[in-house]
């Protein structure tokens, strides 16, 4: 009997059948998992119902920006948010020269001969420095950005005088560490020539280039500086407001809403935090650091103006969806909410904060073995999330000056100047600072 075989014609439609079908389960099998993964990381917001600006400029990223890092009003996490970017699209970040640590060798004005040579040229600065607007002019793109952070004086002193009560001898004349003591009399404590003493009084008006010990009974000084503030910073964030600031920063960079997704940085422990214990205890603060008093007033009333201008409630719906899209990412990072733990608990060292005292608990995040039900460990993008200033600031410069040494084109040199020696009894860097590598 003669086997039976099929029309040449049949047995290819059924071949053509079984690839196609091979295909449509591969098609729905790869369809399943960009819907699994979308819903654990979709960061695009819906679209708006309201009539809302666009919230993407029809340009590309910006990529120059000169981020004024002041202290204790959040900058760390704006710093952190700018280096992944940086990392993200392949952008070079001034970092400071060894002898400077990782902050651009403050309180010193800043110079741009304390940038290291592999970090030239930039296109992004986010380290602390005090403002010198021609020596940063020098250094960054002419299409550069500029942007800086405020917090409201209260609130921001009773950080600093807990984070520095070491560092600043302001504080550490204080009996028992008494903030009431101080405000009673700053005076009687007070030295406007000694070292880190801008951390005592008027610390934002210093940060900024200004004349902190300048008499607020001046009626022109700070508006002059205000002028002058105004036609150099396209944006001045409001800590208080942060995620709101984000949103305007996000609008006036053109970038897109994974690029503003952030964990809180450099927060202290419960034990470290002061008490305001009064109103009139607020009001000697303010009356004490009444330049930056002002500046902060000021600000806080044009930035609001800025939302008012987008529209409030369209500015409303982004923070929602940025901090839907945040929570997605802490989830997939951290498998939950993620547990703020003391330096001394967190396993991993590229982890744990810097901390200034003994007396003070600078508390950060330690990543979990596996997020996953795979027990893959958790991306990269969830260390760098997490990363602590010194740590990836130290990071950045080993990846930069990496790539540095194998450019062939060199980097158009700075004119040259020699780095001003510090003054007498001014060091470097801080007494306990740990030295970048």
């Amino acid at each position: 009997i003669m086997p039976y075989t099929l029309p040449l014609h049949r047995a290819r439609r059924m071949v053509s059948r079984k690839k196609a079908l091979l295909l449509l389960l591969l098609a729905l099998s790869s369809l399943s998992v960009l819907i699994h993964q979308s819903a654990h990381l979709s960061w695009s917001p819906k679209p708006s119902s309201l009539n809302c600006p666009p919230t993407s400029l029809p340009r590309p990223k910006h990529t120059s920006v000169a981020f004024l890092k002041t202290h204790k009003t959040a900058g760390t996490t704006v710093q952190n948010i700018l280096f992944r970017f940086a990392e993200r699209h392949n952008v070079t970040v001034a970092l400071p020269h060894h002898a400077c640590d990782h902050q651009f060798c403050y309180p010193r004005n800043f110079s741009a001969r304390f940038v290291h040579p592999h970090t030239l040229p930039p296109r992004i600065i986010a380290s602390h420095l005090r403002f010198q607007r021609h020596e940063l002019g020098r250094l960054m793109p002419n299409d550069t950005l500029y942007v800086t952070i405020l917090r409201e004086p209260v609130a921001m002193f009773e950080s600093l005088f807990t984070y520095y009560n070491q560092y600043c001898p302001t504080f550490r004349r204080v009996p028992n560490g008494s903030m009431d003591a101080f405000l009673a009399n700053p005076l009687a404590f007070y030295r406007p020539q000694e070292k880190f003493s801008m951390y005592a009084h008027n610390i934002l008006l210093y940060d900024l280039g200004g004349d902190n010990n300048h008499s607020p009974a001046d009626p022109t000084y700070l508006p002059s500086f205000i002028r002058q503030m105004e036609e150099v910073f396209s944006l001045v964030m409001i800590a208080e407001h942060f995620d709101e600031s984000l949103v305007l920063l996000r609008r006036l960079l053109s970038w897109e809403l994974e690029d503003m997704l952030y964990v809180k940085l450099n927060m202290r422990g419960p034990r470290s935090k002061g008490n305001v214990s009064s109103e009139a205890l607020a009001a000697r603060i303010r009356t004490w650091n009444a330049l930056d008093a002002q500046l902060y007033e000021h600000f806080n009333t044009t930035f609001w103006r800025k939302v008012a201008q987008v529209g409030r409630e369209c500015v409303a719906e982004e923070v929602r969806a940025l901090r839907r899209a945040c929570d997605q990412l802490v989830h997939h990072c951290f498998g939950g909410l993620p547990q703020l733990r003391p330096a001394t608990q967190i396993k991993n060292k590229e982890l744990r904060p810097w901390q200034p005292s003994a007396k003070v608990d600078i508390v950060g995040y330690d990543l979990p073995l596996a997020v996953s039900s795979s027990g893959a460990p958790p991306d990269e993008r969830c260390l760098k999330l997490a990363m602590p200033e010194v740590q990836y600031s130290r990071y950045m410069l080993r990846k930069q000056s990496l790539r540095s040494r194998r450019r062939v084109v060199p980097h158009r040199p700075l004119p040259p100047r020699a780095v001003a020696r510090p003054a007498r009894g001014l060091p470097l860097r801080h007494p306990t600072m740990p030295k970048v590598a």
